[in-house]
C-alpha cells in the first residue's frame, strides 16, 4: 500500500514494495556480485601481487586468476616494460626533432673529476622490475632510490678518473662499471629492480669555462698536428738516408766482390801461363816477344828493320809524319 509523505505544500506518494516477491533473487545477486569480485586478469607484460588481509600472499603470472573477494587485494605491476630515467637533462617531446627542457640541472650534472676539474655529465639509466613484490613493499620510494644511487655511483666513477679520461677514453668503462655498482646496491636494498643499461649521453666542460676549454683543445690539436708533420718529415729523411747508406754499402760490397773475382781470375790465369812457360820457356819468350812487337809496331805504317849486329848505323823512324812514304 502506498505511503504519503508531505513536504511543505506537496504530498508525495511512495509505492510500497513487496520484498517477498524478490526474496529468491537476493541470494543470486549476492552470489553474482561476489563472483564478479573473485576473478581478475593479469596482462601479458604484468605480474599480479596479491595482498591477503593487508599482508603479502603471493605473486600471480599473466592470465585469468582467482582471489578471495573482499579479502584479497591485487596490484598489477608492469614487469616487462623498460623504464628510463634521465640525468642532467629532461626530454619534453621525443621525435624527429626532440625537444628538451631548458631548466638548469647543474646540481645533478656537475661532477668533480680525479684531477680536480668539473665535468658536466648527462646520462641515462634504463631498468626493469624483476621482482614485483620487492618493488612494492621493500623500499618506500623506488624511483628516488634509483635516482640517488645513480648520482652517487656516477660521482664515484668520475671522481676516480681524470677529466681527459672521462671525456674520451673511459666513457664506456665508466658506464659498464656504473651499471654493475648500481645493481649491487639495489640488490642489497631489495628493490626488485634490474638495471639494463647505463649510457653517458655527453661529457662536457661546464658552460662558464667551455670557451676556454675549447681553446685548449684546439691548441692541443694544433700541437699534435705539428708533431705529426715533424715526425713525418723526420721519418722521410731517416728512411732516405738509410736507403742511400744501404745502396752505398751494397755497391761497395759488389765492387769488393768484383775486384776479388778479377784478382782471383788474374792469379789463376798467371798460374796457367806459368805452368805452360815452364814446359817451354824459350818458345814462350819468343811468342810473347812477337806478340808485343806486333802490338807496338802494328800501327806504324813505315818500318825499317835492321840487324842488331850491324855497326855504325843509326836507326831512324819518322814518328811525326806517319802518312809520308
Amino acid at each position: 500500500m502506498a505511503q504519503k509523505i508531505k513536504i511543505g505544500d506537496v504530498d508525495i506518494q511512495i509505492p510500497s514494495i513487496n520484498f517477498k516477491k524478490f526474496g529468491g533473487l537476493i541470494p543470486l545477486l549476492v552470489i553474482l556480485f561476489l563472483a564478479s569480485l573473485s576473478f581478475y586478469t593479469v596482462d601479458a607484460n604484468e605480474n599480479g601481487v596479491v595482498l591477503r588481509m593487508g599482508k603479502y600472499s603471493h605473486t600471480t603470472m599473466p592470465g585469468l586468476q582467482f582471489k578471495i573477494p573482499l579479502v584479497d587485494r591485487v596490484y598489477t605491476i608492469k614487469v616487462d616494460k623498460q623504464f628510463k630515467m634521465e640525468f642532467g637533462f629532461r626530454t619534453l617531446k621525443a621525435g624527429v626533432r626532440t625537444e628538451y627542457s631548458k631548466r638548469n640541472f647543474n646540481q645533478e650534472s656537475w661532477m668533480l673529476t680525479g684531477d680536480l676539474n668539473i665535468a658536466q655529465v648527462h646520462w641515462i639509466v634504463q631498468y626493469k622490475i624483476k621482482d614485483a613484490a620487492d618493488y612494492l613493499f621493500k623500499v618506500r620510494d623506488v624511483e628516488n632510490t634509483i635516482k640517488d644511487v645513480s648520482e652517487a655511483t656516477l660521482r664515484l666513477m668520475i671522481g676516480d678518473r681524470s677529466f681527459t679520461e672521462v671525456l674520451q677514453a673511459e666513457r664506456r668503462a665508466i658506464a659498464d662499471a656504473a651499471k654493475i655498482h648500481m645493481q649491487e646496491i639495489l640488490d642489497k636494498y631489495e628493490t626488485g629492480i634490474a638495471i639494463k643499461m647505463v649510457q653517458l649521453q655527453g661529457v662536457l666542460p661546464p658552460d662558464p669555462v667551455a670557451d676556454s676549454f675549447n681553446e685548449v683543445i684546439r691548441a692541443e690539436q694544433e700541437e699534435e698536428t705539428l708533431v705529426n708533420e715533424a715526425n713525418q718529415a723526420f721519418n722521410k729523411e731517416i728512411y732516405r738516408a738509410e736507403g742511400e747508406a744501404k745502396k752505398l754499402i751494397n755497391e761497395a760490397k759488389g765492387y769488393a766482390i768484383e775486384r776479388i773475382n778479377t784478382a782471383t781470375g788474374d792469379a789463376t790465369l798467371f798460374e796457367l801461363v806459368l805452368k805452360e812457360y815452364n814446359k817451354a820457356p824459350q818458345i814462350t819468350k819468343d811468342r810473347y816477344y812477337i806478340e808485343t812487337m806486333n802490338t807496338v809496331l802494328g800501327n806504324a805504317p813505315n818500318k825499317v828493320i835492321v840487324d842488331s849486329q850491324l855497326e855504325n848505323f843509326l836507326p831512324m823512324m819518322n814518328l811525326k809524319n806517319k802518312g809520308s812514304k
